[in-house]
């Protein structure tokens, strides 16, 4: 058995992973029988997955996604006009971010743009990537407070560091100036960097009377549409048509 000042060096060097695995060996009679070699491979594994497990909590943690959404729960027999097959390409092993492209997710309220937004980032997070998510509101918010109290080149280096910036209610209502001229930033900092998730109720053909000023609007979307993939989704509300099927059922 390993002695306990090793054991202690191993939780010392935040090596708990191998630890276990060697206390997993010892209490199976057939693992103890195993080589040296394939008892050392085995505590390895074990310590690699630990850690790959810690990084993607962090991850996950840092993204701040909108509630628990996966691909792999996506619901697509509702009549909303999401393409399955496009979906599932982007989430095979998320080479779009790679690739530095832009997602759009449009459509009214409660057809389920920020859960399939959500769930292709966290599939993203689980593919090593680092993710961010804001609403515009809060990020509009938070970039007026960073100009107002010296900050804003901290917020700004905090948005670029994400790998996918995941911006929900894009362009609900027109935007200001000030606005205007942050996303302009931030589009600029990210093009062909980084990609950015948008989701909106407003059609991409309004973004431009949105944003406002033209040749601030020509700016950001030049750096935005031509490599987006785009889902415009449709139909009735999810909640609505599941609070429906549950009245039904309690009928």
């Amino acid at each position: 058995m390993l002695h306990q000042p090793t054991v202690e060096k191993l939780h010392h060097m935040r090596l708990s992973g191998m630890v276990t695995a060697w206390e997993a060996i010892q209490s199976d009679a057939d693992a103890r029988q195993m080589s040296f070699e394939e008892k050392l491979a085995l505590m390895v594994d074990r310590q690699y997955t630990q850690r790959q497990n810690e990084a993607l909590a962090r991850r996950l943690r840092y993204a701040k996604l909108k509630g628990n959404a996966a691909v792999e729960n996506i619901d697509y027999r509702a009549a909303r006009g999401l393409d399955k097959s496009a979906v599932r390409a982007l989430a095979q092993d998320s080479a779009w971010v790679g690739r530095h492209e832009n997602i759009f997710i449009t459509g009214p309220t409660g057809v389920g743009k920020s859960y399939i937004a959500c769930a292709l980032a966290q599939k993203a997070c689980r593919d090593g990537h680092v993710v961010l998510y804001t609403r515009a509101p809060v990020l509009f918010r938070d970039l007026a407070l960073g100009r107002a109290d010296g900050s804003l080149r901290h917020v700004l280096a905090r948005l670029a560091r994400a790998d996918v910036l995941i911006v929900d209610d894009w362009a609900m209502a027109p935007m200001t100036e000030n606005e205007r001229r942050d996303f302009w930033e931030i589009a600029e900092e990210r093009y062909q960097s980084s990609s950015t998730i948008l989701t909106s109720q407003v059609p991409v053909s309004q973004w431009h009377q949105q944003i406002g000023d033209p040749t601030v609007a020509d700016g950001i979307l030049d750096r935005l549409v031509h490599n987006a993939h785009r889902f415009e989704l449709k139909g009735e509300s999810m909640r609505r048509a599941n609070t429906k099927k549950e009245d039904k059922a309690e009928r």
